[in-house]
Order: C-alpha cells, then structure tokens, then sequence
C-alpha cells in the first residue's frame, strides 16, 4: 500500500503525533511546517540568501559547499515564493560563484559547470515569468565579470546573456 493510503487510515492524533515526530527528525520539514503554519516568504528568502553566501564564504573554515547552497535553494522553491524572489536566489547563486572565483582565483570545471546550469534555468525562469528587463543588468553583470575567467565560463555566460537579451 502506498503512503498516502496508509495516513489515511490514521486518525487525527497519530497523524499529529508523527508530524510532530518528522518536526523533531528533520530540518527541512522543519523549516516547511514552521512556513506553512505562518509564511514569512521576506524572512525565508533572507535565510535562502544567507544559507548560499555562508556556502561560498563560511563564517568557520574555508572552501566552497555548492552542495549546500543548491539545498538552500531547493529548500526556497519548496515553499512556492513569487517568481521575482525565485529568480533572485537563482541569480545571487550564480554572483556569489563569479564573486568566490574573482576573490580566490580559478576554480575547476566542475564548480563552473554548476554555475552554467544555474545561470542558464534562471535566464529560461526569468524569460518564462516576463522578468527579463528586471534581471538585464545582474545579467549582464555577469558578463563583464566573467571576462577573465577560465574553462570557457566566460565564453558560456556570454552566449546565454546574448541568447536571451539579444
């Protein structure tokens, strides 16, 4: 038997109990229920925010955790925020990357190719929800920040910004 039909079967304590009990176990259900029960989406995308930077600029430690900041991201979009804060964390995802890359020197391909997939979905979202002339400049930013950058990143950012805003 599936799930769903398994709740279904309990009766309104235990399904209370075992809320409770996913409440205690897990963070990002956690974050969701405290969300639905009283949705702050100014204060969730603040901590989107906070969770990408800490990835790329740790307050103990060093090094990247791109890992973490697309969770951070995962974690926003699960709470279904307006398309322009969407947008947003998409692109400061893609900012914070060029940012650690200019602070720190270049880095490998793999972290580039995390920022080209992320650029590119926030370039087809941005176009999808009419908020293109909104994120022009954060674009081209990008742009012209990338200019000495490695791995064909430049090349690649390029060309997206152009395909989009030509």
């Amino acid at each position: 038997p599936s799930v769903k039909k398994e709740l279904e079967l309990l009766e309104k304590k235990e399904l209370i109990y075992l809320i409770g009990e996913l409440y205690k176990i897990s963070s990002p259900v956690k974050e969701y229920l405290e969300f639905y029960a009283k949705p702050d989406e100014d204060n969730a995308y603040k901590i989107a925010r906070q969770r990408i930077h800490e990835s790329f600029y740790p307050q103990r430690g060093f090094g990247y955790k791109l890992k973490e900041a697309k969770e951070a991201i995962t974690r926003f979009k699960r709470l279904s925020p307006s398309a322009e804060q969407y947008a947003d964390i998409l692109f400061y995802y893609v900012e914070c990357g060029v940012q650690y890359t200019l602070d720190f020197g270049d880095m490998n391909e793999a972290f580039y190719s995390s920022l080209e997939g992320a650029y590119s979905k926030a370039l087809a979202y941005i176009a999808r929800e009419n908020l293109r002339e909104k994120f022009h400049d954060r674009s081209y930013k990008l742009v012209t920040d990338t200019e000495d950058m490695g791995w064909g990143f430049h090349d690649f950012i390029t060309g997206e910004h152009y395909s989009y805003y030509s």
